[in-house]
């Protein structure tokens, strides 16, 4: 029963996808038909959520007659593993994105209504149309509710490595809520693109759509690195991995589309060029979800080799050529594309950043998908591994961190010399300031250093750009609380979400630069009672012991670490073995510090012998990636809040429609945006 009605449920998704973007399209001349096509957009909703629903309860039912459960689901798997095997393989995570689609895609439509009614039509045909294909997958090449004739007793259960952490439960909806969620503003581009005119009306939520998955898929990418560093025990977070990487790319063209906005916003310049980046993040969406499901890359994170693929593949050639095709019939009608930037202006700043991303894109899409296009030429196999992306990826990053710093600090507009020097010199003795801590702790590689510098350049116009206007209402006799709250989280909130946003990213920058630089390891093999030292670190092996769990076998070597003859605590590296598969898989187990984490991983383990192959490493600064992280989200946060009426540059819901100018600002005068 289930797998009928769950195919039933699909096939009335698929229907409901299809005919409201026709619907959608029509209204563009029929106005009167917009309500139903938003009424077909509740629909597919409801009906992709239902089968999501369906599948869990298969799932946590232990339905063996249903396809996917069959592949995924196991008796002796946990509760909490069984729920997350929803989007642990290739067909149940295709249902898991046509459920985070319909979710955005009805939530978009809700905070639309009545409003940019020109827009619409476009943009809710988008979004429906690509509903409709991702339904198709699901009837037919995915098939996650195909019927199993003869049942098994019991299944596999999901992939091992997929049971071995929690951030399994939280980093691929942090994922897909990040990629599904492009959607959303490159329908509004399309639609913008379509109407030829892209007024400030729609650039407003055009950007907070774009900003909302831009945060989702910032989280979703350290937590992917957290969970890479938490379980696969190599002791490090980011390997340059083909998937890695697919996640990486549309997160550099969203960035870069983000910023561009700001200028669109304040200038009226850069409209196209903005809309190109938005349609490009997305493109760049499926040639990722391509890349974790067509079977071509050899890597942890990607699916297995499937019929799907090909399909997306065709997928991403449509959407490419669509693409195209309205940039190259509309771009020239969309106005606004005028007015030369000087050199020494925040504007300018913005220009160069946007060169930067665009580059940096490139550089990491090269070195992902040439290996494909020599196999696919010659015949041959060859990677390109972490030491190409190392080479051309620090000094595109070190320029960004470095941009970082010059374009706050600059006014709109022309700048007079003295302007510059006041805005550009004093940071400098910050820079000079950090460079000189990091020499002091011992910091000897050159890239590290200048990141450092540019770290401290960056941080000091950061600190300054946040808390000036505070300081300037207390200066004036207003309350420090009062003042926060009508000027950082009123007039100012964007301003200040901006600058929190920046302040983290220039706290990741330096941990990684000095995480990949700085660690320290050491091998040993251990028997009972023998010790090693690393760093200031004693580290004493008592035992090995084995247990057992409804789902695996865990190995594990017991080691006290001492600091100064004292015990810090007690470790626990393992090794799980399940039933499923050949080779046992490592854990690590790591002793976090704000100074650096001590990293125990174990190369081999004799429980009969009672010896262990130890693996140990000092990380210095990686707890500062996840807490910089953390802050990023909450600056997103801050710039998501409603912003409240009257407040400086809102539009009212009664201008909808029109497109009012920008509110003429001074040149030199603080501004609501950053870069």
């Amino acid at each position: 029963m289930i797998p009928a009605l769950g195919r039933t449920l699909i096939l009335l998704s698929l229907l409901l996808a299809t005919s409201g973007a026709i619907v959608a399209f029509a209204a563009a001349r029929r106005p009167a038909a917009l309500a139903w096509a938003r009424r077909l957009v509740y629909g597919y909703a409801l009906a992709i959520a239902a089968a999501n629903a369906l599948m869990v309860w298969a799932l946590l039912a232990r339905d063996f007659s249903v396809g996917y459960v069959a592949q995924v689901g196991s008796h002796a798997t946990p509760t909490w593993v069984t729920i997350v095997s929803l989007w642990s393989s290739l067909e149940g995570s295709i249902l898991f994105w046509g459920l985070i689609l319909g979710l955005y895609v009805a939530g978009a439509t809700h905070a639309t209504r009545g409003r940019y009614q020109t827009y619409m039509p476009y943009a809710i045909g988008t979004w429906l149309a690509t509903a409709a294909f991702f339904s198709f997958l699901l009837a037919g090449p995915a098939q996650p509710f195909l019927t199993v004739a003869n049942p098994p007793l019991d299944g596999p259960g999901p992939n091992p490595l997929l049971q071995n952490h929690i951030l399994m439960a939280i980093h691929p909806p942090f994922l897909y809520l990040g990629y599904v969620g492009m959607t959303i503003p490159f329908g509004l581009a399309a639609a913008a693109l379509m109407r030829r005119r892209l007024g400030h009306d729609l650039l407003r939520p055009l950007r907070n759509w774009l900003l909302l998955p831009w945060a989702f898929l910032s989280v979703a990418i350290v937590l992917g690195g957290w969970w890479a560093y938490e379980v696969l025990g190599w002791g490090g977070y980011w390997a340059w991995d083909p998937v890695e990487n697919a996640s990486f790319l549309p997160w550099l063209t969203a960035t870069a589309a983000l910023h561009s906005a700001i200028v669109v916003l304040r200038k009226g310049s850069l409209k196209g060029w903005t809309l190109t980046l938005i349609l490009a993040t997305f493109l760049l969406v499926i040639l990722g979800t391509f890349m974790t499901r067509s079977g071509v890359f050899n890597s942890v994170h990607s699916f297995t080799q499937s019929s799907i693929g090909p399909t997306i593949l065709v997928f991403l050639a449509a959407a490419l050529v669509w693409s195209v095709v309205l940039l190259a019939m509309n771009i020239d009608r969309i106005e606004g594309e005028e007015g030369a930037f000087h050199g020494t202006s925040r504007e300018a700043m913005f220009l160069v950043n946007n060169l930067l991303f665009v580059l940096f894109t490139l550089t990491v899409l090269i070195g992902t998908v040439f290996p494909l296009v020599v196999e696919a030429v010659q015949d041959r196999q060859i990677s390109v591994g972490g030491p190409y992306f190392d080479r051309m990826a620090v000094p595109i990053g070190a320029a960004l961190l470095f941009l970082m710093g010059i374009g706050p600090a600059l006014p709109w507009g022309r700048a007079t010399r003295d302007q510059v020097k006041r805005a550009l010199l004093p940071p400098l003795v910050t820079a000079v300031v950090v460079l000189g801590i990091g020499l002091a702790l011992g910091v000897r590689n050159g890239w590290t250093l200048l990141t450092l510098a540019f770290a401290g350049y960056a941080g000091h116009v950061t600190m300054k750009e946040m808390w000036l206007p505070l300081a300037r209402r207390v200066r004036r006799g207003e309350r420090a609380a009062e003042a926060f709250v009508e000027g950082q989280l009123g007039r100012g909130r964007r301003r200040f979400g901006a600058y929190i946003v920046h302040a983290a990213v220039v706290v990741i920058f330096a941990a990684i630069a000095v995480s990949s630089t700085m660690k320290v390891s050491s091998e040993r093999q251990l028997r009972q009672g023998e010790s090693m030292a690393i760093g200031d670190y004693t580290l004493s092996f008592f035992g090995a012991e084995v247990r057992r769990e409804p789902h695996r076998v865990a190995t594990i070597a017991h080691i006290g670490v001492y600091r100064d003859g004292r015990l810090v605590r007690n470790m626990g590296p393992r090794m799980h073995q399940y039933p499923t598969q050949r080779e046992p898989i490592g854990t690590p187990d790591v002793h976090t510090s704000l100074k650096g984490d001590l990293y125990l991983s174990i190369m081999n383990v004799d429980p009969g012998a009672q010896s262990v192959g130890l693996h140990a490493l000092i990380n210095p600064m990686v707890a500062w990636i996840w807490i910089a992280t953390g802050v990023l989200a909450l600056g997103a946060l801050v710039l998501l809040l409603p912003e409240r009426r009257g407040a400086a540059g809102t539009i009212p819901e009664s201008a909808a429609g029109t497109d009012p100018s920008p509110p003429p600002r001074t040149v030199g005068a603080p501004s609501e945006e950053t870069p």
